[in-house]
């Protein structure tokens, strides 16, 4: 029994030796400059990706709102060109529900 105690006794030394020394070499890890070196370049990464991202966010914006912008040329356009047709033909061109809400989003607007 006395053995056996002995035994445990030098595996629990022998393992906390080797936490020790893990500690250490991980310790001077985190303070050196390989992991100073390392996080710098995660983070120098990231940086790169979110500066594309913010490029890429503001080409994206210009093209919707120049494609927007477009888009509502031509409806006024369709608009007006429906309206002009209306005060020709009068009560006998039919309705086109899409251009009549249209008509009253841009009178109001």
């Amino acid at each position: 029994m006395i053995r056996q105690s002995l035994i445990e006794l030098a595996m629990t030394r022998q393992a906390s030796e080797g936490q020790q020394t893990k500690m250490e070499l991980l310790y001077s890890y985190l303070t050196g400059p390989r992991f100073r070196q390392r996080i710098q370049a995660i983070v120098e990464a990231f940086s790169n990706m979110k500066e594309d991202l913010d490029r890429e966010k503001k080409v994206i914006t210009k093209q919707w709102a120049k494609r927007d912008e477009q888009i509502e040329r031509v409806m006024q356009a369709t608009v007006g060109m429906y309206g002009d047709m209306q005060g020709i033909a009068g009560k006998t061109l039919q309705e086109i529900d899409g251009l009549e809400i249209k008509a009253l989003d841009s009178s109001e607007s």
